[in-house]
Formats: structure tokens, C-alpha cells, sequence
């Protein structure tokens, strides 16, 4: 699907490019795959929810959201308003293979491996304590 002018200044606008720049962007097909399909995504929220918490210092607890647009900026009105960095630095690669398969028309609830936690590794092993988030797409408004 094409992409309109409006959209492309649009973006020339949004991400502060010159007009040289915007004429290297254009030039990749890539881009304007994505920005075809990016409407869509854009109906999309990412939810990171814990499922499992031990020993976690800064009290994350099973059924905390870390919530994302579907670009993957964080929504922090609708997450804990305390969030670990280190939970946090689990996400992007499942956020991005999500968005990655909506990119290629399948359905990124398909991700295979959802499931990432912090670096802590626990009591047990030397650590504080650990976390693990499952990662998933849902229509906007739920």
C-alpha cells in the first residue's frame, strides 16, 4: 500500500529531517512498508506482565504491567509507578520481534518466546531476587 505525501512530510516533520535525509529514508522500501502498516500497530498495546516474582527489590509482583504504544514507547500512567530498570532492559527484544511480525502480516501473539526476566538471578544463585514478564499484543482500549 502506497503512502500518502501527508504522511511522509508528516514523519520529514516528526523526526526532524532535512530534505536530503528524507530522500535517503524514502529511498529504502522498507520504510514505507512500515509506515503502511504502522496504522495498525498503532491500534496496539504491548503489555510486559510479570508472572513470576521472588525476593524483588523494587516490589514488583505477579500481575504488574509494563505498558508500551505499539511503537514500544512506554506508557507510564499505566504501569507501577515505581519500575526497575533492570525489568525493563528485558523487553526490547520481545518488543521488537512483536512488532517485527506485525510488520510482516503475522500475528505477534505468535512469538514463540514471550517470556523474559531481569538479570538478577535470585537468592538462590548469589543474587536478590528475579522476575519474569510474558510479553503480548492487544487491541487498543483493553
Amino acid at each position: 500500500m502506497p503512502v500518502d505525501e501527508a504522511t511522509w512530510k508528516f514523519f520529514q516533520q516528526h523526526l526532524g529531517y532535512s530534505d536530503e535525509e528524507m530522500a535517503v529514508f524514502r529511498a529504502n522500501p522498507r520504510n514505507e512498508e512500515v509506515l503502511a502498516k504502522g496504522p495498525d500497530l498503532m491500534q496496539k498495546t504491548i503489555v510486559a506482565e510479570v508472572v513470576e516474582s521472588h525476593g524483588c527489590n523494587s516490589q514488583h509482583k505477579v500481575g504488574d504491567r509494563f505498558v508500551f504504544d505499539g511503537a514500544g514507547n512506554l506508557i507510564t500512567s499505566k504501569c507501577p509507578r515505581r519500575m526497575c530498570i533492570y525489568a525493563l532492559q528485558a523487553l526490547p527484544i520481545a518488543i521488537f520481534a512483536a512488532n517485527e511480525l506485525a510488520y510482516a502480516g503475522v500475528d505477534p501473539n505468535s512469538l514463540r518466546f514471550r517470556r523474559a526476566g531481569c538479570f538478577d538471578v535470585g537468592v538462590k544463585c548469589g543474587g536478590w531476587g528475579h522476575i519474569v514478564m510474558e510479553v503480548r499484543v492487544e487491541d487498543r482500549g483493553k
